[in-house]
């Protein structure tokens, strides 16, 4: 069932999908939608472009009203930005597809009803609106107490190097095994993907750890709690977040994300991307102050600006120099790694 992570809600958001691009200049500015493209499908039935947008995720390209006749319900923003904002253009494409009488859900900053005309334009129209950094279920503080259960959290030595599809990757290599494993989402992309989860980017800080506690109870199944990383402990901007998720986590295993030819961090081109060495025990250490015996079980590489032949050596290489499997989730699988996942941290 297609729902929000909160049982209190009713939301009227579901696909089928109509995918906003906008004006999207290149792959970061798209990757709600490419997530959702990629992992729900079957939920995707067009994508709306604006003429200069040039970036496409292969999808029949849809206006509001054809999407609406083809069998769209909900037309999702697929555009993520610096701060998250709404400008003039995303207003007006979003109020021509409430007239169109799709739904519309957003992961920005920006929230779809804090903006009058598009919250006269749903009512008119009878339309759901949905945002995806809004929480209204009470948030406790995290206690850090020992709670049952298994738990993996992705880390990263940057923002967008691949977290949420690693660990959506592994959900879906553990499943396929015969295991219990559930995708934990933390960011908007991924409740869309999920059908819920909270937006750990967007809870007040003292209640992140709390937070990622409430949306990874204790679990009696044996089964595991996948959950997605955010942000990275050397971002200036962000690792304020990534620290909550560690401390929240109690996780047993952690995964390290990190994209191949990423030369700076996101945004911040004076800030050098971390030692992946370093990266990795900082993250062990933060991880040991709620769970001691917290171990690394892998290394997700992304590879996609380089040839095949690279990436299978740079995996070798990263592999070697940190004594842990390393692969391309998305051209390689995660195999090796939930191998070791399972031999360090038990079936």
């Amino acid at each position: 069932m297609f729902k929000h992570g909160d049982p209190a809600d009713d939301p009227k958001w579901g696909p089928p999908f109509l995918l906003y691009l906008g004006s999207a200049a290149d792959d970061l500015a798209i990757k709600t939608a490419r997530g959702l493209a990629y992992w729900r499908p079957e939920w995707c039935i067009g994508q709306y472009r604006n003429p200069d947008c040039r970036i496409t995720l292969g999808l029949p390209d849809m206006k509001p009203a054809q999407a609406k006749a083809a069998g769209a319900e909900t037309m999702v923003i697929g555009t993520a930005n610096a701060g998250g904002v709404m400008g003039r253009e995303i207003v007006a494409d979003i109020i021509t597809a409430l007239d169109c009488r799709l739904n519309v859900i957003a992961g920005l900053h920006h929230k779809l009803r804090e903006n009058a005309d598009i919250v006269a334009a749903a009512k008119r129209n009878g339309r759901a609106l949905f945002d995806a950094r809004e929480w209204t279920r009470k948030i406790p503080v995290g206690t850090g107490r020992k709670r049952a259960g298994r738990r993996l959290l992705t880390v990263g030595t940057d923002c967008s190097v691949g977290k949420m599809y690693t660990t959506l990757a592994l959900e879906r290599s553990m499943r396929k095994r015969g295991l219990k494993a559930d995708f934990r989402a933390t960011g908007q992309t991924g409740i869309f993907i999920a059908g819920g989860g909270i937006p750990v980017d967007a809870v007040i800080a003292d209640f992140i750890s709390g937070a990622v506690e409430l949306i990874s109870p204790a679990r009696e199944d044996g089964g595991w709690d996948l959950i997605e990383g955010q942000g990275s402990l050397f971002h200036p901007s962000y690792a304020g977040v990534s620290l909550g998720l560690l401390h929240g986590a109690q996780a047993d295993a952690l995964v390290l994300c990190h994209e191949l030819t990423r030369q700076h961090m996101r945004g911040l081109p004076h800030y050098p991307l971390p030692d992946l060495t370093r990266c990795l025990e900082a993250n062990l250490a933060a991880a040991r102050l709620t769970n001691p015996d917290v171990k690394a079980v892998g290394v997700a590489l992304n590879t996609s600006k380089v040839s095949e032949q690279e990436a299978r050596t740079a995996c070798r290489e990263i592999g070697q120099r940190l004594g842990l499997p390393c692969e391309d989730p998305v051209t390689m699988g995660v195999e090796s790694i939930v191998d070791n996942l399972l031999l360090c941290c038990g079936n």
